[in-house]
């Protein structure tokens, strides 16, 4: 027999399977540190009677890092290529960071209920082991290639070693100032903005003040 999406009932049980898992290990690596968590406890949090459950369906702990960052990276990509597309040909800085924050905050904004997948992103950023598969998969995107690309033609020109030092900053605050916010609206605790949408302004409105700010020459 075979299901109406054209999939067997064995292979939708798969599919689930592995989502409830990919939602399970996100949520965990959030809260707690991916080294943290062991793949028995994800295993046994999602409900799966064998302990080898994550290990079966994903490979290693970075396979797994992978997934996740993937189960998002669709949805982020066709919102990112959207804007870019809207904006092609700008050399305003302003306009290029909104390429680079509001995909991100809109895809957080889609989701009924809790999100873990700005605090995951932190713990992952922050993580020696794990930082580079964030770098990997991040510009393994075409929207995003060329965003930094166009992003980089806008004015000023920096120095090389301030454009390494800024581009640095605006990872940080990219990453960690959303992160901030998801912990703050799971938490039910006050935040400066009242929706995603004016959290990304405000995010956008300080990346590209960083990003022009004058440089002090020694």
């Amino acid at each position: 027999m075979v299901t109406d999406v054209g999939r067997t009932p064995r292979a939708a049980q798969v599919g689930a399977t592995r989502q409830q898992i990919l939602t399970t290990a996100e949520r965990l690596f959030a809260e707690q540190g991916l080294y943290a968590v062991s793949n028995r406890q994800i295993s046994a949090a999602a409900g799966q009677g064998n302990n080898a459950a994550v290990g079966y369906h994903f490979g290693t702990k970075a396979d797994l890092v992978r997934a996740i960052m993937r189960r998002h990276s669709g949805p982020i990509e066709a919102l990112r290529m959207e804007m870019a597309s809207a904006v092609e040909g700008s050399r305003e800085v302003r306009d290029w960071v909104a390429c680079l924050v509001r995909p991100i905050t809109t895809h957080l904004a889609s989701f009924e209920g809790e999100s873990w997948y700005a605090r995951f992103s932190a713990q992952v950023m922050t993580d020696p082991a794990f930082r580079p598969i964030m770098a990997e998969e991040s510009l393994a995107t075409p929207s995003l290639r060329l965003v930094v690309s166009n992003f980089r033609q806008c004015p000023p020109e920096l120095p090389d070693e301030v454009l390494a030092e800024r581009g640095d900053m605006l990872r940080t605050l990219m990453v960690h100032v959303v992160a901030e916010r998801e912990r703050a609206l799971a938490e039910g605790t006050a935040t400066p903005r009242a929706t995603w949408d004016e959290a990304a302004t405000g995010l956008i409105d300080a990346i590209t003040g960083l990003w022009t700010a004058p440089i002090t020459r020694s």
